[in-house]
């Protein structure tokens, strides 16, 4: 019984975001597709986990973390951020580089959100099963992480979509990957700066909490945006 309520536990905040952006679409992808880039993000987990674990190695050695908030910064940035947000933007590209459903601009949004919420599901079940005060963590994770993966998922996926339809400019594609790897960066600096000193962890917590909101409001304005954008061109909803 345990098990079944730390699945659903961990599996509950990636679904009820996807529900949220999957009615907002005024045209509804094909289950199938969805469903192949949710396993996607599902499949790129454990490879980015490995890779970040390589790169920590080198990054710290055997010293047993960062001890500055340098350190955590670097950690947040080139450890998770930037691993973890180029592997969202493989599997991305994998799904709708000959995706003949991909038309709409609100779909890169929808495919990208599918892909960063498979992974978050992922990590949250690996996150709650090896820890035993699961049920603090599960919360915090509902109200930041899950939600986090989310907001950087439209990010990328907005800017896929304004560059696969109206912008092929390098500064619109450096930021398909630049802007979610800095949104994360920013969000997991804040939350790992507890790893220094517990005072300053308390602050940024609270810094992390307003900029959460800060990014929900951005990822929000994308989403409409992305919606009027395909009213306006005319296209078949």
């Amino acid at each position: 019984m345990k098990v079944i309520i730390i699945l659903i536990a961990a599996l509950l905040p990636a679904f009820l975001l996807w529900l949220y952006i999957w009615k907002k679409d005024p045209q509804k992808e094909p289950t199938s597709w969805l469903m192949k880039a949710v396993l996607m993000g599902v499949a790129i987990c454990i490879p980015v986990a490995i890779v970040e674990m390589g790169i920590e190695a080198i990054l710290f050695g055997l010293d047993g973390g960062p001890s500055t908030l340098f350190g955590t910064t670097t950690m947040a940035f080139g450890m998770a951020a930037l691993p973890e947000e180029c592997a969202k933007l493989l599997a991305l590209w994998l799904i709708l580089r000959k995706n003949p459903h991909f038309d709409e601009h609100f779909d890169g949004i929808v495919y990208a959100v599918c892909i960063g919420l498979g992974f978050a599901a992922l990590e949250n079940i690996i996150y709650l099963f090896n820890i035993d005060e699961w049920v603090s963590v599960a919360i915090t994770r509902a109200l930041l992480a899950v939600p986090g993966h989310y907001a950087f998922a439209v990010l990328m996926g907005y800017y896929y979509s304004v560059y696969h339809f109206v912008d092929h400019s390098r500064k619109i594609a450096a930021c398909i990957l630049l802007v979610p790897v800095a949104a994360h960066g920013v969000y997991d600096a804040l939350a790992m700066s507890g790893m220094v000193n517990p005072y300053i962890g308390g602050i940024c917590f609270f810094v992390l909490i307003w900029f959460c909101i800060r990014m929900h409001k951005v990822a929000k304005s994308k989403v409409l945006a992305s919606i009027e954008n395909d009213k306006a061109k005319n296209v078949i909803i």
